[in-house]
């Protein structure tokens, strides 16, 4: 899927976008060597191997001696602080974002040592791998309708997707693949509780968008709607606005299938299926002990189903899981109708 060059002195500048508060952020491009996670099998073998060592050396500190190391290395990491000392069972979509950048593309109020550290970890590693996953899948779905429908309009609808990156990327993976995918009205709808992703992903839309950036040219717009998944009505009204002419493709990375209840997932799922929605990607928390055994640890709130307890889940709705891939603390699906 990814390049496997290494980034040299003669790569452009990154583009990069401002969140609320002022924090310019590079944005994430998966095609770009400087965020591409190797994804060959020899490479993810190896990530694979050391996320299981770091986890296996944390599983035998003593609990007390864990608990002060995390508390020490909190006060030297916005990042760490972040998710041991918030208040909610989801981490915020600007925090996730950051993550994902790498240690080499941390800017302030991020940069500090300890902060460096742990975005260079084999976890955060896993995280960023999950957004080209899902970006991928998107891409590699997307791509046939696309090519059988010139002028049909597109919707990327993102559920709980903060940002969208994942969305955005896929544009720029069809982009790569055919010029002539994107000539079209192309709409990211985002459906989000919180305003802070979703803004900052307008703004990296726009930046995108400009003169010798990855999307220069295409006709898209960024669009965000408060949305509470237990309450599917108004991701329904948006389906029915989109009209039978578009074609539709749904995600949700690191949000709908890790966070939401079996019932919650089974009722989005069916609104999407009731309005023929034929690719539907996302992440899906791994069942394996090794990660159940974090998550005892967390303050946030997955469901560790596995792709064992998810599919009976996708079947309940009209969908089967036509292709994975693992980035072991999750899988990332693509969801077909049966």
């Amino acid at each position: 899927m990814t390049a496997d060059m290494a980034a040299d002195d003669s790569s452009p500048p990154l583009i990069r976008a401002a969140t609320r508060d002022g924090t310019v952020l590079p944005v994430i491009d998966v095609t770009d060597p400087r965020f591409a996670v190797p994804d060959d099998p020899d490479s993810l073998a190896r990530l694979f191997a050391q996320s299981a060592a770091e986890e296996l050396q944390n599983r035998y500190t003593p609990r007390f001696i864990m608990s002060w190391m995390v508390r020490r290395a909190a006060k030297q990491s916005l990042l760490l602080r972040a998710v041991v000392a918030g208040d909610g069972s989801f981490l915020d979509g600007i925090t996730t974002y950051v993550m994902k950048l790498g240690a080499e593309h941390l800017p302030p109020p991020y940069d500090s040592p300890m902060d460096k550290r742990i975005a260079a970890s084999p976890h955060l590693t896993l995280l960023r791998l999950r957004t080209q996953q899902v970006a991928w899948l998107l891409a590699d779905a997307l791509a046939p309708a696309l090519a059988n429908a010139a002028s049909a309009p597109l919707a990327l609808v993102n559920i709980a997707g903060g940002p969208a990156i994942d969305s955005m990327n896929a544009l720029i993976l069809l982009r790569r693949r055919d010029r002539d995918l994107l000539r079209r009205p192309i709409a990211i709808h985002v459906l989000d509780q919180d305003d802070a992703g979703p803004l900052f992903g307008s703004n990296a839309l726009a930046a995108l968008v400009q003169d010798g950036a990855p999307l220069a040219g295409v006709d898209v717009v960024f669009r965000h709607r408060p949305y509470d998944w237990n309450e599917p009505a108004s991701l329904e009204a948006l389906l029915r606005d989109l009209g039978p002419e578009t074609i539709v493709a749904a995600s949700s990375e690191g949000g709908l299938f890790e966070y939401g209840t079996d019932d919650v997932v089974v009722a989005n799922l069916n609104s999407l299926r009731a309005a023929n929605v034929d690719a539907v990607a996302g992440s899906v928390t791994s069942s394996d002990e090794r990660r159940r055994r974090l998550l005892t640890s967390s303050r946030f709130k997955l469901f560790p189903r596995g792709l064992e307890g998810f599919a009976p889940l996708a079947g309940r709705a009209g969908y089967r899981i036509a292709r994975s891939e693992p980035a072991q603390l999750s899988d990332q699906v693509l969801l077909t109708p049966v």
